[in-house]
């Protein structure tokens, strides 16, 4: 059955509003995720790390090529993003070393985001976050521009009575209002994650802002309501849905999306290609975990999917997107 004879069935609209899948450029070029997401009735692909690695991809015709086919299929594309490293470029540290955040000890950092005290830095983010809004137009209007991956926030003096969300919020709120510029349908992820897993306190979202929920250090063979699961000294099943809650206290649950891992490959295999395997797909922790997140009123949900490329699908066969897609399709609510 056709992803579009799913979709346009008796049962009207379904739950989730949104169902994607977010791939790292490998995966555009060497297979055919386009009718793969159409096949599983998806709504949305996400191209993901860095914003300049994908500028630079879509300019190929590859890169078009993928485009085009996911117009012509009606797959919307957006963009999420590991940003901060390219909207404040690294080179800037040797001029200015006070655009870049300071450690505990009192060091200022090239290698990770800024310091959300620097009035000039917060342009430069801004300025640049435009110009890649103008080259990574998201069919959604949705965009997600995420400070650096895991890393920590400023700890200068002036920052340092803010936790690492409120920053990240202050850099969100200013960044959306001028990415507005280049699209005035413009609205924001809050990415709730790693360093940023607690709810801001101090600082408040802008309207346009929302919550993207991803819990990348829970159990995938536990279902995420079984509270006491937990991996190793990371926070269990049940401090992560207590953060996710207090998340969807500041940000509303409209259009909050929940970012997950059941397909990625990457994060499976310890982000080492070497180690590819097939998927660990569990479809019953699958199916619970959607109704965890119905139950909240979450109906955008998405997945990392990284490395379920052309290689993969040769040695392991095509992988499980279409029950993955279909799920979220019989889901009633």
């Amino acid at each position: 059955m056709s992803g579009e004879s799913i979709q346009s069935g008796a049962s009207g609209e379904p739950f989730f509003q949104t169902r994607g899948v977010v791939i790292v450029v490998q995966d555009m070029e060497t297979y055919d995720w386009p009718g793969l997401a159409r096949r599983a009735g998806l709504t949305t692909i996400a191209t993901h790390i860095f914003p300049r690695e994908i500028a630079d991809f879509v300019k190929t015709e590859k890169g078009q090529a993928f485009l085009e086919r996911c117009a012509a299929l009606g797959i919307r594309v957006e963009h999420e993003l590991h940003a901060m490293s390219d909207l404040l470029p690294r080179s800037l540290f040797e001029k200015a070393p006070g655009f870049f955040p300071m450690d505990e000890a009192g060091n200022r950092l090239p290698e990770y985001n800024l310091c959300v005290s620097s009035p000039r830095a917060l342009e430069i983010v801004c300025e640049n976050a435009v110009e890649y809004t103008r080259l990574l137009r998201s069919d959604t209007g949705r965009y997600f521009y995420w400070i650096d991956d895991g890393k920590p926030m400023c700890r200068c003096p002036k920052c340092r009575g803010l936790s690492d969300s409120d920053q990240a919020l202050i850099v969100e709120n200013a960044v959306l209002k001028a990415i507005r510029e280049a699209d005035s349908r413009a609205t924001l992820a809050h990415v709730v994650y790693a360093t940023t897993l607690r709810a801001p306190g101090q600082v408040r979202p802008s309207e346009g802002i929302f919550m993207e929920f991803a819990p990348i250090s829970r159990l995938y063979d536990r279902p995420f309501r079984d509270r006491e699961a937990r991996s190793g000294d990371y926070p269990s099943h049940g401090e992560l849905l207590d953060y996710l809650d207090a998340n969807l206290e500041v940000f509303g649950g409209e259009n909050a999306q929940a970012l997950e891992y059941w397909l990625d490959l990457s994060r499976f295999t310890g982000w080492n290609r070497e180690n590819i395997m097939p998927l660990p797909w569990n479809r019953a922790v699958y199916l619970g975990d959607l109704q965890c997140y119905a139950s909240r009123g979450i109906r955008h949900i998405t997945t990392f999917a990284a490395w379920l490329d052309g290689d993969y699908a040769a040695r392991f066969g095509e992988p499980p997107v279409e029950e993955y897609g279909q799920g979220m399709l019989a889901f009633a609510g």
